[in-house]
């Protein structure tokens, strides 16, 4: 089986803690652990779009990534837009990790399920009037980057493919922005996504829309309990 869960924020400094940000985030880490433990098997996959720890260096997200690495099931990761210590894959694969992948312009198989993905960027679509000159470099650079990672998926044996964002593939009015284009145009059955928080919650879109299934998976939005997207039948 698949489950998903985005927006860990992992703190083993205790510096960093959401739980300023409200009562949902009381004992997150504990209940991520809590409820990983009690919902995940070893042959489970977990797909994790993002803000996983927030360390600025990888050798300090060692701590965050370990905790990761022990608990069931195999791991795909995926760079949010506060995953600071993200650095180049091969330093990140030199850590030799067992149970955790990495996705940047790559694409992976479980069983049937081809997975691919990228970061993507805020909500709001190219056209937007609000939408800067700086956050359209990075928004065409984000496109560039999914359709890499599409590409990649087009060369796997998959029967169904999901396609992990951050960032939610629409603005704030509710419509479909380029990335979502985009995964139509290479047949993605299903988009998972995070980043919304608290009063972001309410600009969250879940279902079937113009053919693909959305799930908004952050961590306390689910209450920290990963949710299951794709059970082979």
């Amino acid at each position: 089986m698949i489950y998903a869960i985005a927006d860990l924020h992992l703190d083993h400094t205790g510096k960093k803690s959401m739980e300023v940000f409200g009562k949902a985030w009381k004992n997150y880490q504990g209940k991520i652990k809590d409820y990983w433990e009690n919902v995940i098997c070893d042959d489970d996959l977990v797909l994790i779009p993002g803000d996983i720890s927030w360390a600025m260096k990888l050798e300090d997200a060692l701590k965050d990534l370990n905790l990761i690495e022990s608990l069931p099931g195999q791991k795909i990761l995926m760079k949010g837009n506060h995953d600071y210590w993200w650095q180049s894959l091969s330093k990140i694969n030199s850590c030799q990790f067992k149970t955790l992948r990495f996705l940047q312009n790559t694409a992976y198989q479980f069983g049937c399920v081809g997975i691919a993905g990228t970061r993507a960027w805020s909500n709001t679509d190219l056209e937007h009037e609000k939408i800067t000159e700086h956050e359209k470099k990075i928004f065409k650079r984000e496109l560039i980057r999914l359709e890499l990672s599409l590409k990649e998926l087009t060369k796997l044996k998959s029967s169904f493919n999901i396609a992990m964002l951050h960032y939610p593939p629409f603005n704030r009015d509710g419509k479909l922005n380029e990335f979502a284009a985009l995964m139509k145009e290479y047949n993605i059955n299903c988009c998972i996504y995070g980043h919304l928080h608290g009063q972001g919650h309410k600009y969250i879109r879940e279902g079937f829309i113009d053919g693909v299934e959305f799930h908004c998976v952050s961590g306390d939005y689910l209450s920290f309990r990963p949710k299951l997207i794709f059970k082979e039948v």
